[in-house]
C-alpha cells in the first residue's frame, strides 16, 4: 500500500485520474466525492476517500475555482481612511467576527480601504476585473457609489447597515432606533430632563435611526424636543469634543448627554471635566457600542451594546448564501435579506 504523500507513477503529484483508477470508479465520481456531492453511495465515497489517503492526493483548489469561475476570495471594503479604522473599536470588532466565521471556509479575506477618490477608482477597477467572489461593505454612507457599482457588476455584496429604509442590497445591522430610545429612557428614569444628543454622521442611516429613537423617547415621555440639544458629530473623539463644547454654549443647564459612540462620549467627557462638570453628579453620560473604551473610562461609561462581532458573522453567512445563489436580485423578485440584531443598554457609573 502506498504511504500518505506518495508520488504518482509519473513522479509528480497524484492526479484525479490515478485516484479514480485506484478506487475503481470514474473521474467524475471522484470529483463529486471531493466536492461533497450527496449523489454518491457510502461505499463509493469510502473507496474514493481511501484512494485519496493512500495516494496523498491534494485537490487543486485553484483549478477548481477557475473551472467554477470563482476566486475563493472575499473583500472587506471600508470606505473610510485607515486612521479611522484603527482608531475605532467598531471596526476591529467587526473584523474579528468576520475573521472568525470565514476561518471555517476555504475563502481568503482581503481588507481594502477606500477612503479617498483615488482609492475608490482603484477599487472600482479591481472589482470590475471580478477578482473576488463577493464583497462586505462596512460603514456605508448614503451617497457612496460602491453599492450601486457592485449591483451593476452583479458581484454579491452585503453591507453593514442599510443606506436607507428602501435598501435593496442584503444588509446586517443592529436595532439603532431601539438603542437610541433605550438610552434616553434610562436617562429620563434617572430624573434627567435636559438631555443632549451628539449624533453620528447623519449621512449614515444608523445614526439617523438613533436620533429617531432619541426624539420618540422624549416625546412619548411628554417632553418637547429642543433642537438646541442636538449636535452632529462624526464618530471621532475630536468630533465629540467639538459637539460638547457647542452644546454647553447653547444649553449650559443640560444635565445628560447621549453620544452616538463611545469614542465621541470620551471626547465629550474631556470637555465636561474641563468645564468642572461632575459625571454623573452634574451631567449623566451615555455612549454607544459598549467597547473596551466604555469599560475603562473613569467613571465607567454606560453604553448601548450592539453585537458587532455577531454582526460580522451574520454578514459572512449572508454573503456566502448570496455567492451560492448568483442570480441577480431582479430574477429573485428583489428579495430583501436584511438582518437586524437586538441592542442592550449596559448601565454603569456614568449615568
Amino acid at each position: 500500500m502506498a504511504s500518505h504523500g506518495a508520488r504518482s507513477r509519473s513522479g509528480g503529484r497524484p492526479t484525479l485520474e490515478e485516484v479514480a483508477a485506484r478506487a475503481g470508479v470514474g473521474r467524475g465520481t471522484v470529483s463529486r466525492v471531493i466536492n461533497g456531492s450527496p449523489r454518491v453511495s457510502d461505499a463509493t465515497r469510502a473507496a474514493v476517500e481511501a484512494a485519496v489517503a493512500e495516494l496523498g492526493y491534494v485537490p487543486n483548489t485553484a483549478a477548481r475555482a477557475l473551472a467554477a469561475n470563482r476566486t475563493d476570495a472575499i473583500a472587506l471594503v471600508v470606505p473610510e481612511p485607515e486612521t479611522r479604522f484603527f482608531a475605532e473599536p467598531y471596526f476591529s470588532d467587526m473584523l474579528k467576527g468576520v475573521g472568525a466565521e470565514i476561518s471555517d471556509t476555504e475563502m481568503q479575506l482581503l481588507l481594502i480601504f477606500a477612503g479617498s477618490d483615488r482609492e475608490r477608482r482603484r477599487l472600482a477597477q479591481y472589482l470590475a476585473a471580478h477578482r473576488v467572489d463577493g464583497v462586505l461593505l462596512v460603514s456605508v454612507h448614503a451617497d457612496d457609489p460602491l453599492p450601486d457599482l457592485l449591483s451593476q457588476l452583479e458581484i454579491p455584496a452585503v453591507i453593514s447597515g442599510p443606506r436607507s429604509a428602501a435598501e435593496t442590497l442584503p444588509s446586517v445591522d443592529s436595532d439603532n432606533y431601539g438603542g437610541g430610545r433605550s438610552a434616553v429612557e434610562h436617562l429620563l428614569a434617572g430624573g434627567r430632563s435636559a438631555i443632549a444628543h451628539i449624533t453620528g454622521r447623519l449621512d449614515v442611516y444608523g445614526a439617523q435611526r438613533r436620533v429617531d429613537g432619541y426624539r420618540d423617547a422624549l416625546r412619548d415621555a411628554g417632553h418637547e424636543v429642543d433642537e438646541r440639544l442636538i449636535e452632529p458629530g462624526d464618530f471621532t473623539e475630536e468630533g465629540g469634543r467639538r459637539a460638547m463644547t457647542k452644546l454647553l454654549a447653547r444649553r449650559p443647564d443640560l444635565d445628560a448627554v447621549f453620544a452616538g459612540s463611545d469614542v465621541m462620549a470620551a471626547g465629550a467627557r474631556q470637555v465636561l471635566r474641563e468645564e468642572g462638570r461632575g459625571i454623573p453628579s452634574d451631567v449623566a453620560l451615555i455612549g454607544y457600542d459598549d467597547s473596551a473604551i466604555a469599560r475603562h473610562m473613569d467613571p465607567p461609561l454606560t453604553s448601548v451594546r450592539q453585537p458587532i462581532e455577531e454582526m460580522g458573522r451574520h454578514m459572512i453567512d449572508l454573503l456566502l448564501s448570496e455567492i451560492a445563489d448568483r442570480r441577480p436580485a431582479v430574477s429573485r423578485g428583489l428579495e430583501r435579506r436584511q438582518v437586524v440584531l437586538a441592542t442592550e443598554l449596559v448601565a454603569r457609573a456614568s449615568s
